[in-house]
């Protein structure tokens, strides 16, 4: 028998539900923002504008709908303990190579840095062992912006492949 006690702190990650999805999207606006303009700073202009206009938080808040509903995937919230929602994770099987795919996972600045990421990766990696699943797999961008991912994937033993996309306007 445990003498455990359960840590009044740690968050609760439950199913997204329906009425969680504008919540999702308002937070993951703001979580992203660092990512965007580093890309602007990156690509310039006249490459962010023809890639990202009229609106890149108008594209991203359609993406987050598309992802959390995809009934191909599993999709999770976690909540913090002022009751709000902090972050979600979406998640997508590939059971043809074993493989779990998390598509995206973004927190609220307000809860960065607390461990609620952590517990969203953990959590989906667990979800996907219970699946039978033998291999977990994220995408993340090499810029400035993404840093703070990128060392969350490493000291969860993800293993990074150096990927780059070129843009070029043509005259």
């Amino acid at each position: 028998m445990s003498n455990a006690k359960p840590n009044p702190d740690a968050p609760t990650i439950r199913p997204l539900e329906p009425h969680d999805l504008e919540a999702v999207v308002a937070l993951a606006i703001p979580a992203w923002q660092q990512v965007f303009d580093s890309f602007a700073e990156i690509l310039g202009g006249t490459v962010f504008n023809h890639l990202y206009q009229p609106s890149w938080q108008e594209a991203q808040a359609a993406s987050v709908r598309t992802t959390c509903l995809d009934e191909q995937g599993e999709a999770y919230v976690v909540v913090a303990s002022d009751g709000r929602v902090a972050g979600y994770v979406a998640l997508a099987n590939e059971t043809d190579a074993g493989i779990g795919h998390i598509e995206q996972i973004a927190v609220h600045p307000d809860y960065q840095r607390r461990g609620y990421a952590r517990a969203l990766m953990s959590f989906a990696i667990e979800r996907f062992r219970a699946s039978g699943m033998v291999m977990a797999n994220v995408g993340t961008g090499g810029d400035p912006g993404h840093a703070p991912a990128r060392g969350l994937y490493e000291a969860l033993g993800f293993v990074g492949v150096p990927l780059v996309n070129y843009y070029s306007p043509i005259e």
